[in-house]
């Protein structure tokens, strides 16, 4: 997984990028970075307004949700109350960190760096970044847990050997034991060809055989990304569940070209599992040693501001084009807020030496 996402021809590292195969909240509507700016504001006075304040977005494509920020920030007066005589503009240090080439067209304020950098106050954020921090898939048998193996070419899968130790506490605390499987060493398949949901091949994998998806590898991402914070907010936004909801099959699967495909690990399409947030925010807070938040998107931006409503319809008699305008508006945030797709993703706040307005984190 990590070679194919990550290696040399990998995904996130060669083509045009994430964009072009599915769609986030950062590519959904510019009201998400609306929001974040709100966010940025809170945080900076929370902060006292430092004289540098970073904002880094790990795993940040090719810059889209950086781009509209500086368009943001340089356009508004965030900052520049008698309490920060300093806009928010002058002192903003904008970072992006991705494995790809930086983009020839990124505007030259934002820097453009392959590692998180260490000591950083303001704001770390990531969006769909830990569901592509590389795993490994193990599935339940009367021995108890195996690791599952893949054929990177053909996508035929098979169990191997028993989990780490490691990988067993991780289970055990995280993710409840199905059913064994019938057969401990059956061969497990599913080709680009096998792609359909009630396939025998897809059953033992998504059904009988009881797969997990180990997130011991995206806790340590969190805890490491977290322990770059000096002072300040890391939000991370993405799909998941936590341990009362396990899905008994889990939820590997891959993208390309907007559709979804097999997750047959060769570098041609995104590899992807969602979330354990629990875990995960667990591990954060060990690191930050404060309370963390967890939300819904739609709380989150809601709480930020942001309003799906429909404008009154005596508007549109008013001042047709505004309304027009309002509806378009209304209708991306709905996007971004519904509970049956983006806005039934996951925030994670984590504060990190600073006290946050109830809003953010309670």
């Amino acid at each position: 997984m990590a070679t194919a996402l990550y290696g040399p021809d990998g995904f996130f590292v060669s083509g045009p990028g994430p964009a072009a195969h599915f769609r986030t909240s950062v590519h959904a509507s510019p009201a998400f970075a609306s929001c974040l700016l709100r966010l940025l504001s809170s945080l900076d006075a929370a902060l006292g307004h430092p004289a540098r304040f970073d904002v880094v977005d790990v795993g940040a494509g090719r810059g889209e949700l950086l781009r509209s920020l500086s368009l943001a920030v340089g356009s508004t007066s965030v900052g520049s109350s008698p309490a920060a005589p300093v806009p928010l503009a002058q002192r903003v240090r904008l970072v992006a960190v991705e494995k790809a080439p930086r983009p020839d067209d990124l505007p030259p304020e934002i820097e453009w760096v392959d590692e998180i950098p260490q000591g950083i106050t303001g704001l770390l954020v990531t969006t769909e970044w830990l569901d592509n921090v590389p795993l490994d898939l193990a599935v339940h048998t009367p021995e108890g847990w195996r690791y599952l193996l893949v054929n990177p070419t053909t996508g035929e899968e098979s169990t191997g050997d028993p989990v780490t130790p490691e990988d067993t506490t991780w289970l055990n605390q995280w993710w409840p034991s199905p059913s064994p499987a019938p057969a401990p060493d059956a061969l497990i398949k599913r080709s680009a060809s096998d792609s359909e949901a009630d396939s025998d091949g897809n059953l033992l994998i998504n059904g009988v055989a009881g797969r997990a998806e180990i997130g011991r590898s995206r806790d340590e991402a969190w805890a490491g990304a977290v322990g770059r914070l000096d002072r300040g907010l890391a939000l991370g936004v993405d799909y998941g569940h936590l341990r009362s909801g396990r899905p008994v099959g889990g939820t590997l699967t891959g993208y390309r070209g907007g559709r979804q495909v097999p997750p047959v690990p060769d570098g041609s399409c995104d590899v992807t599992a969602h979330v354990a947030m629990d875990s995960v925010a667990s591990a954060g807070e060990r690191v930050a040693r404060c309370a963390y938040t967890l939300v819904s998107q739609r709380e989150g931006l809601r709480a930020l501001g942001a309003d799906g409503g429909r404008p009154p319809l005596s508007l549109a008699s008013r001042d047709p084009a505004g309304y027009l305008r309002a509806l378009a508006a209304a209708s991306a945030v709905a996007e971004l807020t519904d509970p049956a797709g983006l806005g039934g993703h996951w925030w994670l706040l984590q504060p990190v030496g600073v006290t946050l307005d109830p809003l953010m984190a309670r």
